[in-house]
């Protein structure tokens, strides 16, 4: 790594002699630190790292600590997936969006729901209106399910659903869709968010408190090491946690805080470690600061690598693999000169692909402006293939790895993280930290000295608060969704509410009551009661009535 490791004296003195002509050389004003606020140094020299081991430390691709990657051929094997965010209206308005992108090159599925389908609400409900397929697909039954995979074969493709205190029941009605078609549960390849615990912590979707909540996920998890071995029950989630505000420290921490936190709850349980945590997934952000995200995807894979053998005394190597998804930031899209974002969103995407994603979504250039375009997404989906198939950056694993920058940062991003999960373990875990809203502050705080240095310019935002221009009506066609959506999907509902037997319903419901109060993994009653056509917002409010309702804490 160091050709001159075996005499420092030679760089300390090499340094120092820098050192002054740097301190007499004119610098450019403004700020150098991170887009997280971290320093960094102008030169970092092998003097930094003194006490790097390249074989405890680094090691190789597919070894322990995969801090260069989880597998030993990484894309030199195969180009991680590429799998654009999408769902928008109706089931069939979705099912045409996903067929196109599969016809333009796309690898995987990633299905985005309404507001109500994430609240636990159907298309009828008095809370759904104005909200149905505005924000994603709208999904209250097993018929909205069926409708939204028509055509697509289920073996062939790879499913990742982003939803979370409902993901249970959009699974179940997966599953029963699948079957219906004839596919079994061990033939499913896919991931399900699930994550609750990044819910309370960051992006306010909810229906019951933290604690039944983590509950629903561990039966989840369990379900799925027993019945459905390809899929990943829970996609551990820091995307959302750094869309409020985070710092990539506190990112990093917090994510990897909540799969400590679903580890010991299936443990609890009595699952055996290796039988789930094979099959647990992460989802990170990736925003604008280029080399701090290299150094945060790799400081994960390390963090935890670690945390499995040390913490927890994983046998099974697979366990120790941190497997992410990456989606560059919404965050950072601007609706002022919205074009601009294309150049954002590729150099985040280079940052995740640099970084050793699995899998990457690329957002597009309208989407602080609405839901995409056809002609949009095909940019983002593009992006991704260029860096792919034109940029050579695919060509050598981790091309990064042993830049002193790069390898401080690692290592820096690490230690902070490590601290702040310190703290939380001392404070009992996360949902007690959750609880005493620990991380909801802690993210409020990095949120509002971002922005305060925005206000003041120490930060720049091209378009925004620098390089504005003149005439700022640049405008770029949106896809705007129809209100006729909200009533279709309404009236689709009485129909099958008609036409279903209510007396097989309300059974199934009650059999789901008394497995939420006996304290039962509640997976076979959903799928059961999803089988007869019992709506989402039906199954939820079975959640309501037993679990009770979850109220922010209001802390500031």
């Amino acid at each position: 790594m160091c050709a001159d490791k075996n005499n420092p004296e030679k760089i300390a003195f090499g340094k120092e002699r820098w050192q002054k002509e740097y301190d007499r050389a004119s610098k450019r004003e403004g700020d150098v630190t991170t887009i997280s606020g971290m320093e960094i140094d102008p030169l970092v020299t092998p003097l930094e790292l003194k006490g790097l081991d390249y074989s405890k430390d680094l090691g190789f691709p597919g070894s322990y600590p995969y801090t260069r990657g989880i597998h030993s051929s990484m894309y030199r094997g195969r180009f991680w997936t590429m799998r654009q965010f999408a769902g928008f209206g109706t089931p069939e308005d979705t099912n045409k969006r996903f067929k196109y992108l599969l016809g333009q090159g796309q690898t995987g599925l990633s299905t985005a729901f309404d507001m109500p389908t994430l609240m636990g609400y159907d298309s009828d409900h008095e809370r759904s209106r104005g909200e149905v397929g505005k924000e994603g697909v709208s999904v209250s039954s097993l018929a909205d399910m069926e409708a939204l995979f028509e055509g697509i074969d289920l073996e062939k493709i790879t499913t990742s659903m982003t939803v979370n205190c409902t993901a249970a029941i959009i699974f179940a009605m997966y599953i029963v869709m699948a079957e219906k078609r004839g596919v079994s549960r061990d033939k499913l390849r896919g991931t399900l968010q699930n994550d609750m615990l990044k819910e309370f912590i960051a992006q306010r979707e909810w229906i019951s408190p933290p604690r039944p909540s983590v509950k629903i996920v561990v039966d989840v998890m369990e379900f799925c090491a027993n019945e459905v071995p390809g899929w990943h029950p829970v996609s551990i989630s820091g995307y959302h946690i750094r869309e409020a505000g985070s710092t990539a420290v506190q990112e990093l921490a917090f994510t990897l805080a909540d799969g400590i936190c679903y580890v010991e709850e299936g443990i609890k349980r009595g699952l055996d470690l290796d039988s789930f945590a094979p099959r647990l997934s992460f989802f990170f952000n990736v925003h604008n600061d280029f080399l701090e995200e290299v150094a945060k995807f790799r400081a994960a894979r390390r963090m935890w690598a670690r945390i499995m053998r040390e913490r927890f005394g994983a046998s099974d190597p697979k366990s120790c693999l941190l497997k992410t998804h990456a989606q560059t930031a919404g965050a950072s899209l601007t609706a002022q000169q919205p074009i601009n974002n294309v150049a954002r969103v590729t150099i985040q995407a280079l940052a995740a692909v640099l970084g050793g994603t699995q899998s990457l979504h690329t957002n597009s250039m309208d989407e602080t402006l609405a839901l995409p375009t056809e002609e949009a997404v095909t940019v983002a989906l593009r992006t991704q293939q260029i860096i792919a198939e034109e940029s050579g950056v695919a060509n050598s694993i981790d091309p990064l790895g042993g830049s002193y920058l790069i390898e401080s940062l690692t290592d820096r991003i690490e230690k902070e993280a490590v601290n702040y999960i310190d703290k939380i373990d001392s404070m009992g875990g996360i949902i007690n930290a959750i609880q005493d809203s620990y991380p909801q502050k802690e993210i409020a705080d990095s949120a509002y000295k971002y922005q305060r240095e925005l206000d003041k310019g120490v930060k720049t935002i091209v378009g925004v608060n620098k390089y504005c221009s003149q005439d700022e009506t640049i405008s770029i066609p949106t896809l705007k969704i129809d209100e006729k959506v909200e009533h279709g999907q309404s009236e689709k509902l009485r129909r099958l509410k008609d036409k279903r037997d209510s007396g097989a319903v309300a059974k199934r419901l009650q059999d789901i009551v008394v497995a939420a109060r006996e304290e039962e993994n509640l997976m076979p009653c959903i799928i059961q009661a999803v089988r007869e056509y019992a709506t989402l917002g039906e199954i939820s409010d079975v959640f309501r009535e037993v679990y009770g309702v979850y109220s922010d804490p209001g802390y500031f």
